[in-house]
C-alpha cells in the first residue's frame, strides 16, 4: 500500500485493485466510538497502551445492510508505524481467499465469519510478519511531514465561562447548551453540535442560503472549520465559551437551534424512495411524522429529556444507509405486494459506552401510518420498566429482551383509538 499522500500508481499493488468487492474503513480517535467503527470492513480505534504510547485497536468483518455484522478486533493494540503494514495484510488475505462466487457473499464479513475470527486473525498475522518493518512502515518524519500539511487551530489561553442559572435554569438557551454544546480539550473552548433535525425539514437537509451563512459562522465562530458528523450534523470544534450564547441567537435565526442532539427526534435516515431508485420505502414522512408525535405534545421538550438518550435510524431497504441496525429503535422499509410497510427492530448500538449490537426485530411489519404509534408504544414501555432516570432505552432492551415490547405494541395496538392526527403524506 502507498504512503498516504502519494500518487495512485496501479501498478505498484494491483492487487488492490481487483478486491472480490467493496471495502469500507471506519476511523475513530475518540473514547466514544463516533464513527461505528464495529460495524465497518475495517474499524481503527485510536488508542494508548499502559505505557501511553499511541497505537490502534483493529477491527474486522463488521457491516450491515443484506447480511448484519459485528465486528471481531484482531489486535488489541497496533503500534502506529505499522498501521499501513498491517492493513495491507488484512486486505491481502481478503483479496486471497475472499469470495467471487456470489456478489451477496463478496465482502470480508463474510470471510471472517466462514474462517472465524481467530483463524483469520492468525492468518493476517502471518502475512504481517513479511511485511512487517517493510517500506511502508510510517516512519516519525513522514509522519511530521504529514502534520505539516495541517493547519492547526490558534488556540488563545482563556479562562472557562460559567453561564448563569446554567444547568438547573428552563430556557431555551439553557436546552440548547445542555444538548447540543460539549467539552473540549482546550479552557475556554466548546465543541458545538448544529442539530439539522428541525421537525418539518427532512433530517440532515439544509437550503443553500443557510449552508452560505452556516459557512459565515463558521469563520467567525470556529475558525474557519467546520465538520459533518455521520448522524447527519454539523460541527463547530473550536467555540469560545464567552461566544456561545452569540452563536445560539444566530442559529436561532436560521432555524438550526432544536436542541435535540442525542435524544429521540434527532433521527438518523436515509433518503428513502422520494429520492433513491433503491429504495422499498419511504423514510423522511416517517421520520418526520415521529417528529411531530412528539412535538404535538403539550410537555414536547419535558418529555424528551425524560426519555433521554436515544438513537432511532430510519432505512429505506436493506442497503442500510440509515444504520438502522444499529439504533436504539431501528425502522427498515419494507416491500409487500408493492406497497411500503415498515419492520421495527430495537436493542441496537453502533458502540460507545457498550458493545455494539445487531437490534432484533420485534415481529411483523408495520403499515406507514401506524409507525409513529408504535413508537410511542415502544417508548411508553420503556417507561415503565426502567430502573430509574438514567437508565436508556437500549439498556433496558438488554436487560429484559424483546418481548415486553412485542406484547405491549402487538398486544393491543389493533384496540387503540386511532390517534387525531392526518394520514402520513404520500
Amino acid at each position: 500500500m502507498p504512503l498516504l499522500d502519494e500518487p495512485h500508481r496501479p501498478h505498484e499493488s494491483p492487487e488492490f485493485n481487483f478486491l472480490p468487492r467493496k471495502f469500507k474503513i471506519a476511523v475513530n480517535g475518540a473514547i466514544a466510538d463516533r464513527a461505528a467503527t464495529f460495524v465497518h470492513d475495517i474499524g481503527i480505534h485510536a488508542s494508548r497502551n499502559s505505557e501511553n504510547e499511541v497505537g490502534f485497536r483493529i477491527i474486522v468483518g463488521g457491516g450491515l445492510g443484506r447480511t448484519p455484522i459485528v465486528g471481531h478486533v484482531i489486535r488489541e493494540f497496533l503500534p502506529w508505524p505499522h498501521l499501513l503494514t498491517y492493513l495491507d495484510a488484512i486486505l491481502r488475505i481478503y483479496n486471497r481467499h475472499g469470495r467471487r462466487d456470489n456478489i451477496h457473499k463478496a465482502r470480508i464479513k463474510i470471510l471472517v465469519k466462514e474462517r472465524g475470527p481467530e483463524q483469520f486473525a492468525a492468518e493476517v498475522e502471518a502475512e504481517w510478519a513479511q511485511l512487517k518493518d517493510g517500506p511502508a512502515t510510517v516512519t516519525a518524519e513522514e509522519l511530521a511531514r504529514i502534520e505539516g500539511r495541517f493547519t492547526r487551530h490558534a488556540y488563545q489561553q482563556l479562562a472557562d465561562v460559567r453561564y448563569p442559572g446554567y444547568p438547573f435554569t428552563r430556557s431555551p438557551f439553557t436546552a440548547w447548551l445542555k444538548r447540543n454544546v460539549h467539552p473540549h480539550k482546550r479552557p475556554g473552548y466548546a465543541a458545538v453540535t448544529i442539530s439539522l433535525k428541525k421537525t418539518g425539514v427532512p433530517p440532515g437537509d439544509v437550503t443553500s442560503d443557510q449552508m452560505e451563512r452556516i459557512a459565515e459562522l463558521a469563520d467567525h465562530y470556529s475558525g474557519g472549520e467546520l465538520r459533518v458528523t455521520h448522524e447527519q450534523n454539523l460541527v463547530f470544534a473550536d467555540v469560545r465559551q464567552a461566544e456561545l450564547h452569540g452563536l445560539w441567537q444566530a442559529l436561532k435565526g436560521l432555524g438550526l437551534a432544536t436542541p435535540n442532539v442525542g435524544l429521540l427526534t434527532n433521527i438518523i435516515a436515509c433518503p428513502g424512495g422520494d429520492f433513491c431508485s433503491l429504495a422499498n420505502a419511504k423514510s423522511i414522512p416517517v421520520a418526520e411524522a415521529i417528529q411531530r408525535m412528539v412535538e404535538d405534545r403539550r410537555d414536547a421538550l419535558d418529555y424528551l429529556h425524560d426519555i433521554g438518550e436515544l438513537d432511532l435510524n430510519i432505512s429505506g431497504c436493506m442497503n442500510a444507509c440509515g444504520h438502522h441496525h444499529v439504533g436504539h429503535i431501528g425502522i427498515l422499509g419494507v416491500d409487500k405486494n408493492g406497497e411500503e410497510w415498515y419492520q421495527i427492530t430495537i436493542g441496537g448500538s453502533q458502540g460507545g459506552a457498550q458493545q455494539a449490537r445487531i437490534g432484533r426485530i420485534i415481529g411483523p411489519s408495520f403499515a406507514r401510518n401506524d409507525v409513529p404509534d408504535v413508537i410511542e408504544r415502544l417508548i411508553e414501555t420503556y417507561l415503565v420498566l426502567r430502573d430509574s432516570e438514567v437508565e436508556r432505552f437500549v439498556d433496558v432492551v438488554q436487560r429484559l429482551g424483546i418481548e415486553p415490547f412485542k406484547r405491549s405494541v402487538y398486544g393491543d395496538l389493533d384496540q387503540r383509538p386511532a390517534r387525531r392526527r392526518a394520514p402520513l403524506a404520500a
